[in-house]
């Protein structure tokens, strides 16, 4: 997988267009879930940690997603719920990837905890 900076030149104008685009959270958001989706690729061949792989992806597209629609709300309360939200995914995904520390490498691990 690229890193961040070779990912944002694939990006579709169709997002990078999009005003939320300039939300780095989302970018990084939107970047993060593809990451998700490779390791669970590796984790979901352990049978020990089969059970988080799908949480762990869950909780990973969760984070752009709760994002993307508290953006699209006028109300600050309304904002602020779903920024909740996003946040409480990006905790939970760092959960499952501290979990599946002992499949993933070390440094997997640290790189993945530090972009969510």
């Amino acid at each position: 997988m690229a890193g961040y900076e070779e990912w944002v030149k694939t990006v579709p104008a169709e997002l990078s267009g999009d005003p939320l685009w300039q939300v780095k959270a989302y970018r990084l958001a939107l970047f993060a879930n593809p990451l998700a989706w490779q390791d669970v690729g590796k984790l979901v061949q352990d049978k020990r940690v089969i059970g988080l792989t799908d949480q762990l992806y869950r909780a990973s597209g969760s984070v752009a997603a709760n994002i993307a629609e508290g953006y699209s709300h006028r109300s600050g309360k309304d904002q602020a719920r779903f920024y909740e939200y996003s946040l409480g995914s990006a905790r939970e995904a760092r959960v499952w990837y501290y979990q599946a520390r002992h499949v993933l490498s070390e440094a997997v691990v640290e790189h993945r905890l530090h972009t969510l």
